[in-house]
């Protein structure tokens, strides 16, 4: 008895962070629409050469550089080179072969899915849009501004793992270093503060979508599959 319990637990400990509760895909799907949303207003005020929320835009760009320190530098460029695009390609392998190594494989898809959305949404847009990024920009020199695709990646991330872990901790985390990639972005002046919300909808956009879209048609296999 002592050794089924043990196997038991030991089964339920190592079983794949995939399982939807019918609350979570709500939220997933309310998250997704919302973000949506907001990206559409964010991406109307953004629009043209003196766009509506330029003032906003510049008054946070000239309290950024009126604050920059030599360990405001530091802290930002730590999220800067750790959310970049190789220590990024790095962290998701790593953690797509581990889910892999663990046979955990929807987990991995979800993981890799949510990664690759989160580049096919923001990529294309920085260089159709070609925003020029605020001048003096310690980061970025090429002008694809909007969105931030730092900021994008570290919101999916964000999103699909707290869905996943299911715990308050892992999103207090997710949003932890989402503000903080948001905020060294601006700090560094790669891009303006609209950009960087812009991120953090896709992000949302991409989490969210893949954490309900893969749990749904999990579902519909299982039903048909059980009928």
């Amino acid at each position: 008895m002592a050794t089924t319990a043990g196997q038991a637990d030991t089964s339920s400990r190592t079983k794949p962070p995939v399982e939807a509760s019918d609350r979570s895909l709500r939220v997933a799907l309310i998250a997704a629409i919302t973000a949506l949303i907001t990206f559409a207003i964010v991406s109307v005020l953004s629009y043209g050469k003196s766009y509506l929320a330029e003032p906003v835009d510049l008054w946070w760009n000239d309290l950024m550089g009126d604050e920059r320190s030599d360990i405001g530098l530091f802290i930002a460029w730590v999220p800067a080179v750790v959310g970049g695009p190789m220590w990024m390609l790095v962290i998701g392998l790593v953690t797509v072969v581990t889910f892999l190594l663990l046979r955990w494989k929807l987990a991995a898809l979800m993981v890799a899915a949510a990664m690759v959305t989160s580049v096919v949404l923001a990529s294309p847009l920085s260089f159709l849009v070609a925003r020029t990024r605020p001048e003096g920009s310690l980061a970025e020199s090429v002008p694809t501004s909007f969105p931030s695709g730092h900021t994008a990646m570290a919101a999916t991330l964000a999103v699909i793992f707290g869905f996943m872990l299911r715990h308050w901790i892992a999103w207090v985390l997710g949003v932890v270093w989402v503000v903080l990639m948001a905020w060294s972005r601006t700090y560094l002046q790669a891009h303006w503060l609209t950009d960087v919300v812009a991120g953090v909808c896709l992000g949302v956009i991409a989490g969210s979508l893949v954490w309900y879209l893969v749990n749904t048609i999990r579902r519909r296999r299982a039903a048909s599959s059980g009928s």
